[in-house]
């Protein structure tokens, strides 16, 4: 079974990057694919109060905050190096503000996993290095999901109808 690691904007995007990868996970797991979705699974390897207080954290105590920064870090970069497949990465303005996205991309290019990057704006906004991670750049998500049918038709019978 192949496996999705969902990359883009949490921090500064307004729904924390919920919808788009709410969207996209149907449409893998329809194709029979497993997914991981780090806006999703905020527990990652936090202990009840570092989930409860890290963001609290930031601005009333940084170095606490970093700490659990440190971990979730560490915990998703392993995600991506030891049980992805490959790496679908929405780009947009919410995006470029953070660091993360940029991490993953290159951790994953430099893996060797295939990127698929869509982008949310347009593509001369975009920095070189983001477009040098990606295997694919594609101007929308019904492009995408049609690249991924035919990379992967084992799934495709179970996979028409589904909204893309």
């Amino acid at each position: 079974m192949p496996r999705a690691y969902l990359s883009g904007a949490i921090e500064y995007a307004p729904d924390h990057g919920r919808a788009w990868r709410s969207s996209i996970s149907a449409f893998l797991r329809s194709l029979g694919h497993e997914v991981y979705d780090p806006a999703e699974d905020e527990r990652k390897n936090l202990t009840p109060d570092e989930q409860r207080h890290f963001r609290a954290w930031k601005t009333g105590d940084l170095a606490r905050f970093q700490a659990v920064m440190r971990k979730i870090i560490a915990y998703d970069l392993d995600w991506i190096e030891r049980r992805s497949d490959y790496l679908i990465a929405y780009w947009d303005a919410y995006a470029a503000r953070g660091a993360g996205t940029q991490a993953e991309l290159t951790l994953a290019h430099r893996l060797g996993l295939p990127v698929w990057l869509v982008l949310g704006q347009p593509v001369e906004q975009t920095s070189g290095w983001i477009l040098g991670c990606a295997t694919e750049i594609f101007s929308g998500f019904a492009p995408l999901c049609e690249t991924l049918r035919r990379r992967y038709p084992v799934g495709a019978a179970r996979a028409q109808g589904s909204a893309s």
